[in-house]
């Protein structure tokens, strides 16, 4: 996977909350956890991850664990707490500029899907008075979330671009899991061609992670000034499925009937297997 596209799962990653106080001031910590991502295979079973304080300031955390699933096909992450993950220390304190090695392992063995979790890092609230607070501020609290996966027994991935439609401006497609272990979606490209062929426009969309079985639904509002004028939609998901640049890219064009930019009509494209 590139760079960039590890940068931005990272940042997918974050869950950023507003501790409570008047707004004025915002003070923002700043952690970073390497790696980005566990995944368990074979006889190796635990891990290091590395957590570090890049501010200015000490800062406390608390480490959790969950089983992660996308059952609603949107993408969305359902989290239920759970035992399977193990982990050392559960709570620490960094020093500016320090670092802390957290051991993290399993017992649970391999399946004939992939088993998907999370581990979270939850920045705490500073030990403080109110009497120390410098003037009226809000902090910032982090929590940062990494995602597990114990590979299954036998790893099989595959994935297609389905349900595409255009209905009232709008398109909507689902990128789906028909494997049993998770890909990335790097990058999602939609391009606007009209009657001859040419392109009118593109739009770019962040992808993600699609589970084994799971789905993560788009919608896209097409530019009004240029919608009459679009003839098909041509869908492009760079994908980590395989090394091969072209045989990652999922394909899919769905056509826009002269009613597509109204308020009744709908196109749908049958999948397209990648």
């Amino acid at each position: 996977m590139s760079q960039a596209a590890t940068r931005r799962i990272a940042l997918l990653t974050a869950i950023v909350g507003l501790a409570f106080g008047p707004a004025h001031d915002a003070v923002a910590s700043a952690f970073r956890v390497t790696p980005i991502r566990v995944t368990f295979a074979g006889r190796s079973m635990s891990t290091i991850l590395t957590l570090s304080n890049e501010s200015t300031e000490e800062l406390r955390f608390q480490i959790s664990t969950f089983t992660w699933a996308q059952p609603d096909q949107t993408g969305e992450m359902k989290l239920e707490p759970t035992k399977d993950i193990t982990f050392f220390p559960a709570l620490l304190t960094l020093k500016p500029g320090e670092s802390r090695n957290v051991r993290v392992g399993t017992k649970a063995k391999p399946t004939a899907t992939e088993r998907t979790y999370r581990i979270f890092f939850e920045e705490l609230p500073p030990l403080v008075r109110p009497a120390e607070v410098r003037g009226s501020q809000v902090r910032i609290i982090t929590k940062m979330g990494i995602p597990i996966f114990i590979e299954p027994e036998k790893r099989v991935v595959t994935g297609e671009i389905s349900d595409a439609a255009v209905r009232d401006g709008k398109l909507s497609f689902v990128i789906r899991n028909g494997g049993n272990a998770h890909f990335s979606a790097t990058s999602v490209k939609v391009t606007g061609v009209d009657a001859e062929g040419k392109a009118l426009f593109d739009r770019q969309r962040e992808g993600w992670y699609v589970l084994a079985g799971g789905g993560r639904k788009y919608e896209l509002e097409l530019p009004a000034d240029q919608c009459a004028a679009t003839r098909s939609l041509k869908i492009e998901a760079l994908t980590d499925l395989t090394e091969k640049l072209e045989a990652s890219t999922l394909k899919s064009e769905v056509p826009v009937s002269s009613g597509g930019c109204g308020t009744a009509a709908v196109e749908q494209q049958k999948p397209s297997k990648g």
